[in-house]
């Protein structure tokens, strides 16, 4: 919440780039679900955890799943025998260490996707031309092929269930007569287009599974350079508006200290009104000092004052009287919102105090007007500069070019064509955050 200069409380809106990229991210078409967020909950990963084939990925060992697919497979197994007695070989020791093993390989699938697809394949292979039933031993294979396809390796986990389904073909219609059990007789195409069917199918649901994985890694890589690229942001705010409040009243008191150590022995009433300047000054920036630190304590609470604005220009006309400088203010401008106008203030603080520091002049024009639904500020002095960094070099009119790019605006600043220096602010009224 941003407390306004009446009093009244509105809602705080994002206006920097990376909370819009996080709305984009948030608003894109085909993301995952939003109770998700960025992924389904079991995709979470802790802290150095990394996509999958990364060190991160293959620090834990799928114990757990792979032990309850193992007795899956023995108990499917068995019971798909029972169902198909007289047609295929009994169901003795040998096949049950096949299904072991086909299960038992799955425990490295996310170390080696490559060779655990080709080795369940192959196991599956040896298991139906051994003549034993069908059944769950085709999951192991199914489960392989996922892992491979999502880690990466597509044209691996194609080629092990092609060959699984080239060999199932071969020893149906070829090698039955001399394979297990004995008075086989060829399967029909029509199994064999089942067959194909569950191939596809199962590609096809791992194929899908790696589209969203990575869709859902890219939208969390987004998320993460958002969020790095607010904190930036919100770290460069912070210099500005330390910069700003310190470097104004520091230069007012750098003047009113001179000009009392110049006065003190020859008129002692001059050097007190400049040591009351100095406190007034170093009260006003200790205050707002407080109020940036207490920002950053309680972050999302409003702020105790109002941000100042252009309505408190008169102040730094009163602060630049107290360095010596005259400020002629011309122009006035509307109700701004409250981005708009810390920045107009800020940037207007920024140009009157290099005029303290770096001109020799002691008049500065202020001029504000609108014009094409923009504010414009003109911040004028006669110069002559005091040294070869006029207008300011540093961090100030940085400073006042970050404030106005943030509103989508511009800052102008060089010197005159007839001596002194420039600062020329274009603020757009209707900024991006109001969009």
């Amino acid at each position: 919440m941003i407390t306004s200069p009446g009093g009244r409380r509105r809602r705080a809106v994002p206006s920097s780039v990376a909370d819009m990229d996080e709305q984009r991210v948030r608003e894109r078409g085909g993301g995952p679900p939003q109770r998700w967020g960025h992924g389904p909950p079991w995709r979470e990963r802790r802290d150095g955890e990394g996509p999958p084939g990364t060190d991160g990925d293959v620090g834990r060992w799928p114990w757990r799943s792979t032990l309850l697919l193992t007795a899956f497979v023995l108990a499917g197994s068995k019971f798909a025998a029972d169902q198909q007695v007289g047609d295929r070989a009994h169901l003795d020791l040998f096949a049950r260490l096949l299904l072991v093993a086909g299960s038992g390989l799955l425990l490295w699938r996310q170390r080696y996707p490559v060779l655990v697809v080709f080795a369940t394949a192959a196991a599956a292979m040896v298991y139906l031309g051994a003549g034993y039933p069908y059944g769950p031993v085709f999951l192991t294979v199914a489960l392989g092929c996922f892992s491979a396809v999502v880690a990466g390796h597509r044209k691996a986990a194609w080629t092990a269930v092609g060959m699984l389904w080239a060999g199932h073909v071969l020893i149906a219609h070829r090698l039955y007569r001399w394979l297990p059990p004995s008075g086989d007789q060829a399967a029909s195409w029509g199994q064999e287009l089942v067959v194909a069917a569950w191939v596809a199918a199962v590609v096809a649901v791992a194929e899908l599974a790696r589209v969203r994985r990575e869709q859902w890694d890219r939208e969390r890589a987004e998320r993460a350079q958002a969020a790095r690229r607010r904190a930036d942001e919100e770290r460069l705010r912070i210099a500005r508006e330390l910069h700003d409040v310190l470097a104004h009243s520091i230069s007012v008191i750098n003047v009113q200290a001179g000009v009392g150590l110049a006065l003190l022995d020859s008129d002692p009433e001059q050097a007190r009104s400049a040591l009351t300047t100095i406190k007034a000054a170093s009260k006003e920036a200790l205050g707002e000092v407080r109020q940036v630190l207490h920002t950053l304590r309680t972050p999302g609470d409003a702020p105790r004052a109002p941000a100042p604005g252009l309505d408190r220009l008169s102040e730094l006309v009163e602060q630049a009287a107290g360095a010596g400088l005259t400020v002629e203010v011309r122009g006035a401008a509307r109700k701004l919102s409250p981005g708009t106008d810390l920045a107009a203030f800020r940037i207007v603080q920024e140009a009157l105090t290099n005029v303290v520091r770096h001109s020799g002049s002691r008049h500065a024009r202020v001029r504000v007007d609108e014009a094409d639904g923009a504010l414009r500020l003109c911040v004028d002095d006669d110069g002559p500069a005091t040294g070869a960094d006029a207008g300011g070099s540093g961090n100030g009119l940085a400073g006042m070019r970050e404030r106005a790019a943030a509103l989508g605006g511009t800052i102008e600043a060089g010197p005159r064509a007839d001596g002194g220096f420039r600062v020329l602010a274009v603020l757009p009224l209707k900024v991006r955050e109001d969009r």
